[in-house]
Order: C-alpha cells, then structure tokens, then sequence
C-alpha cells in the first residue's frame, strides 16, 4: 500500500497538543475588526478542543 499524503489544509489549520487533544483556531478574526466589538473579539480569541469523532477524522488526516 502507498503512503498516505498528509491533508495540507488540517496541517495548516490545527495543532495536536502534547496529550493528543486537537486544538484549532477560531474563525471570523482575521478580518472586518473595526465592525466587531471587543467581548466578540476577546470570546473569538484562544483555540477550541475538539473532542470524540472529530478527534479521530483530523488526525487520520494529518497520518498520526
């Protein structure tokens, strides 16, 4: 059987932390600022945990 390529879009858009959890950055925060207000902001900001199925799914992706 041939090697699997990684996903490079997963591989750009999510970290496994040290213990395995998948953690990936939320969107809406890139762009359009001004129009957003602060508490928007502050509660878009940090990185969410996926967990279950997901979990499983994004690291067949990234081949781990």
């Amino acid at each position: 059987m041939p090697k699997l390529k990684t996903h490079s879009g997963t591989k750009d858009r999510v970290k496994i932390s040290k213990n395995g959890k998948v953690r990936v950055g939320r969107p809406n925060l890139n762009h359009f600022l001004q129009k957003k207000s602060g508490s928007r902001k502050r509660s878009l900001a940090g990185l969410k945990t996926y967990q279950g199925n997901t979990t499983k799914i994004i690291k067949r992706k990234l081949g781990i």
